[in-house]
């Protein structure tokens, strides 16, 4: 079978021909060399569909295309995880805000840090391999820190999305770059933090930007060459919806609804600067050919008065056909949001419980207002949601001029982290914040890809801030258990066949939980913030776990610039 490099060079060589160009102009680049390179298989289609029972590697963003973040080795497990020890560390050139997943393929290592650096590094000692640094272009805004959340693999290539709203194509064995592609224009509040996808000769890519008055959307474009292959935008033309007075749980959001229907007929349908970007990679049902994801607030976030109507898809998940992009159907679980309490947290794919008892195909989210949502996959529609993992109080109150209180605050429950699935067990593992806060509301004209909030959310100073790692039985709804933590959690988690749960804290603590119990059985002290999701991998036979201490600046932890690796002694 040819590799994508032979059909990428194939297919260059014939548009050059014709005289056609790339996808965009390829910018300047910083490539950093060291004397060797590691030897990178092919990443087949078929390698990246078993990538669930993949006990070597790990290729993508949440581990596979059903975004479980379960690793099925258990060389480490309960019983020998005390002696997990620092196998190296690698430290980045960017000492700033790190929430990079780490990307493993045959031994060779791929993260990114802020401002968009790629690093290939050897998995079995942490040595450089190459450095690609992005040269970026004008930014005006990005939201909550310069991060990069990671990389996709796919044939020879790695694929990466900047702050200045490119897709870009690198060589994965020397780190050239061999095509860059414009996703939007980010003079208009355009950007990108999260990792790419690949899938059956796909890149999939969403947009940041919800707070900065865009149009959001997902892409699809084609991995050899950067063509765009279509756009689904998640904000409709006609984005009124049901007009609905209460969320997904049944409450109250207290709307003036003749208010918005006569501000609706009268300055029409807000969509083109409502928001609605989408944070995280989708997930990829194989079987179905359907691709599901979340997408965030509107815009402006606290004010509701200018963008009458239930914001569609706003606060939804949504599911759409993979070749064409087509949708198929979403569910809304907090219309007209006006506290900022977006859908972040990236969807999950596990067999559930129906309302039946009977199994069914079900897609998991844990939203910002501390729910873990378990809906059916095959209509969108809604089956349970878990017991609250985090204080709700006086939900859902207005935000008003002088500030009104209401929890969760803006940040959650679970914020952009992915959550984590033990399939054998039936539970999903999350990190959550409990930060009370004053919502704001104040009116303001559209800034032209400006930060457009229409208000604030502060934390209230005399108030308690603090996280958990909750264990939710998704077939139940129920907490089976929960780890009260001395800083509010965000990053991510990974599970485990070992039965552990992996996760890192703001003050720099890096622990593993039993996944039954929650039990801390062993954690190292990182020096900077674990605020990344955790990986692992296996090389000559040795289990590793990774994870990437830089900190985080949505929460101002400490800041660092360490890539750590961990197996046993």
């Amino acid at each position: 079978m040819a590799s994508l490099r032979t059909i990428l060079t194939a297919a260059v060589a014939g548009a050059a021909l014709l005289g056609m160009g790339l996808a965009g102009t390829v910018q300047a680049q910083e490539i950093r060399s060291a004397a060797k390179f590691g030897d990178m298989n092919t990443v087949t289609q078929d390698l990246l569909n078993r990538a669930a029972s993949d006990g070597n590697n790990f290729l993508q963003t949440n581990g596979n295309y059903g975004q479980t973040r379960f690793y099925p080795n258990r060389q480490i497990n309960r019983m020998n995880v005390s002696h997990l020890r620092p196998a190296w560390i690698f430290q980045t050139d960017v000492m700033e805000s790190m929430e990079t997943t780490p990307i493993v393929v045959n031994g060779v290592m791929y993260v990114t840090t802020s401002f968009d650096h790629v690093y290939a590094l050897d998995a079995r000692t942490g040595e450089e391999l190459w450095h690609y640094k992005h040269k970026l272009g004008p930014i005006t805004t990005y939201c909550c820190g310069p991060n990069n959340r990671g990389v996709a693999v796919y044939g020879d290539m790695v694929y990466l999305a900047t702050l200045d709203s490119k897709l870009l194509a690198l060589e994965a064995k020397t780190g050239k770059l061999f095509w860059s592609a414009d996703i939007a224009d980010p003079e208009l509040g355009y950007s990108e933090t999260m990792a790419p996808t690949a899938v059956n000769g796909k890149i999939l890519i969403g947009t940041n930007g919800g707070e900065y008055g865009i149009r959001g959307f997902v892409k699809a474009y084609d991995a050899a060459n950067g063509k765009l292959l279509w756009t689904f935008n998640t904000i409709p033309e006609n984005s009124q919806g049901v007009w609905a007075t209460h969320d997904a749980t049944g409450r109250d959001e207290h709307r003036d609804i003749a208010a918005e229907k006569a501000a609706y007929a009268k300055d029409g349908d807000p969509y083109q600067k409502l928001g609605g970007g989408v944070w995280q990679n989708p997930s990829v049902d194989l079987a179905t050919n359907r691709i599901y994801f979340v997408v965030g607030n509107p815009s402006p976030d606290l004010d509701g008065a200018v963008r009458p109507g239930d914001n569609l898809y706003t606060d939804s998940l949504v599911s759409l056909d993979l070749d064409t992009g087509k949708y198929v159907c979403h569910f809304q679980y907090v219309a007209h949001d006006v506290w900022d309490l977006d859908a972040v947290s990236p969807t999950v794919l596990v067999d559930v419980k129906g309302k039946d008892g009977t199994m069914v195909p079900g897609v998991l989210h844990a939203g910002k207002t501390g729910h873990v949502y378990v809906n059916d996959r095959r209509d969108c529609s809604l089956i349970r949601f878990s017991e609250a993992m985090v204080p709700q109080e006086n939900m859902w109150t207005l935000p008003t001029k002088d500030g009104a209180r209401m929890l969760p605050g803006a940040n959650g429950g679970v914020e952009w982290s992915p959550i984590a699935t033990d399939p054998m067990m039936g539970l999903a593992y999350a990190i959550n914040l409990h930060q009370p806060m004053n919502y704001f509301v104040e009116n303001a004209a559209y800034p032209s890809g400006k930060l457009w909030l229409g208000g604030a959310f502060k934390v209230i100073g005399s108030e308690e801030q603090w996280g958990n790692v909750t264990a939710v039985d998704y077939n139940t709804g129920k907490i089976r258990w929960q780890v009260k933590t001395a800083q509010p959690m965000i990053g991510g988690i990974l599970a485990t066949a070992g039965g552990l749960v992996f996760t890192g804290e703001g003050n720099g603590a890096f622990k593993a939980y039993d996944a039954q119990t929650g039990a801390v059985l062993w954690k190292f002290q990182a020096g900077a913030g674990v605020n990344a999701p955790p990986a692992s991998y296996t090389v000559d036979g040795k289990q590793f776990v990774v994870v990437a201490a830089g900190g985080n600046t949505q929460l101002d932890y400490k800041r660092g610039n360490n890539i750590i690796a961990f197996t046993l002694d």
